[in-house]
């Protein structure tokens, strides 16, 4: 993909009036939960009618069930019900002015929104989508992005809802043939107010690029630290499937995942699945790639490196976690809402010493224990990977390895209380196998590489001429 343009940020009215000004762009705005905050703008810009087909909400429960639908789980901010919206009120839209405008390239435009409430029990956050054409016989396409609104009033809130719907359609007629630019474009005039961890286009129109850019684009734009995509390389939500289950992450730069990454996967996530006592239905399992894993020397980021390392893991039936977070608390912290019952984070033994190290180094002004807690809290456990002290040719692990004198009885805490569980199971035999290696091979023609990752992304490896660059 080619890098942004450099383009001139308007203002939400001075885009709600263009798009009104713009014949063909006609529809229909349905929205539930903070008001009429999108349409009213269309309506502050002038000339509406010119692109208002109707607008609505339904704000009790049995008049919103009565049109779209009732909701089983009786939740009404989520993925499903604003697909409801957009399928009814597209249908209407296409039933009633299909034949009167035959012209028109129809947009349906849909949220589903909780702001905050007055005892700030409720953050503030929602669904949002756009269902349309780009031209009047074209495909039909859809947008969907899940945000959470950071101002801590209800007003700000709305207002924010208010310019990120004007910000989607907007982008989705006018910026359609640049997606970083598309993505980029949504917080305009909304920087810092609003956090999109999800974004999804589907559609022929944008049959063009690998949708698992806009999950790259949302993080390298800071407008979210986390985002995913599942093995099928479409965009997911933790929302619709993370809640109350338990959750294993693994860290690394999977460039590419080894022989000893398998194995780091499969014994840690065994150890995990027994150690929470849950079926495996309630265990899953995501790889997370980090912005600093992904850029180079010069902190660019390579997108055909990012998505080789995707198609890899995708290979291997995992779903992937990509992420901005520096450090395992951030990651911890964008978790808390989701009430995960277990946390296991997966760590190698030389990043475990380095997290213990620099949390004793940073720490001596009595603040260790705080510190330690952030990590290392009931319901987290991390599973240390064993490693080879290459000094030595020794294996190490979370058992034997040698901590700071000043540290050593809390780290001892840390292990007899399975805070930190040493993987068990492992293949000593593989722990020599390193990534850089197995690059450095690829890249000067060689063929070892080839014993040392799983046999099934070898092809995938050679087809898509990875890492020889």
């Amino acid at each position: 993909m080619s890098g942004v343009v450099e383009y001139q940020m308007l203002k939400t009215d001075q885009k709600a009036l263009e798009i009104n000004l713009n014949d063909p762009i006609y529809g229909t705005f349905a929205e539930i939960g903070a008001g009429q905050e999108v349409a009213r703008n269309f309506f502050q810009a002038g000339a509406a009618a010119g692109t208002i087909a109707k607008t609505m909400s339904a704000y009790d429960k049995t008049y919103s069930d009565a049109i779209y639908g009732p909701e089983p789980s009786n939740r009404y901010v989520c993925e499903d019900r604003l697909y409801k919206m957009l399928d009814h009120e597209w249908s209407l839209m296409e039933e009633r002015l299909k034949e009167s405008r035959p012209d028109a390239t129809f947009f349906v435009f849909a949220d589903t929104v909780q702001a905050i409430n007055y005892t700030r029990t409720i953050k503030g956050n929602g669904w949002l989508g756009v269902r349309f054409r780009l031209s009047p016989d074209g495909p039909i396409n859809d947008m969907v992005i899940h945000a959470k609104m950071l101002d801590t009033n209800n007003r700000l809130q709305q207002e924010v809802i208010g310019i990120l719907g004007v910000n989607m359609i907007y982008a989705i007629f006018y910026y359609n043939k640049n997606p970083e630019l598309m993505v980029r474009s949504l917080i305009d005039n909304i920087k810092d107010r609003v956090s999109i961890d999800l974004l999804r286009i589907n559609g022929n129109d944008f049959s063009y690029f690998d949708k698992r850019l806009l999950s790259l684009y949302l993080v390298k734009h800071q407008m979210t630290t986390v985002s995913m995509f599942d093995e099928n390389k479409k965009g997911i939500h933790p929302s619709e499937f993370l809640y109350r289950k338990s959750l294993m992450v693994v860290r690394g730069n999977f460039k590419p995942p080894t022989l000893v990454t398998v194995d780091v996967i499969k014994n840690s996530y065994s150890q995990f699945v027994s150690d929470t006592k849950e079926d495996t239905q309630k265990v899953l399992l995501m790889m997370e790639m980090t912005l600093e894993y992904l850029s180079n020397k010069e902190g660019e980021l390579d997108e055909k490196d990012f998505l080789d390392r995707a198609d890899l893991l995708n290979a291997l039936g995992y779903k992937v976690l990509l992420s901005n977070c520096k450090n395992h608390e951030m990651l911890i912290n964008y978790l808390k809402d989701y009430k995960i019952s277990n946390l296991g984070l997966v760590i190698g033994m030389h990043r475990l010493y380095e997290i213990i190290l620099e949390k004793y180094q940073n720490n001596q002004d009595g603040n260790l224990l705080s510190a330690f807690g952030e990590l290392f809290s009931k319901n987290i456990k991390v599973y240390a990977y064993p490693a080879i002290n290459q000094e030595n040719n020794q294996v190490v692990t979370a058992s034997n390895m040698i901590v700071p004198e000043g540290i050593e009885f809390l780290y001892k805490y840390l292990l007899q209380s399975g805070q930190i569980a040493p993987v068990k199971e492992y293949n000593a035999e593989n722990l020599g196998i390193y990534p850089s290696d197995i690059v450095d091979d690829i890249k000067n023609g060689g063929t070892d590489w080839k014993t040392k990752v799983p046999k099934e992304l070898v092809e995938l490896i050679q087809k898509k001429s990875m890492f020889e660059q």
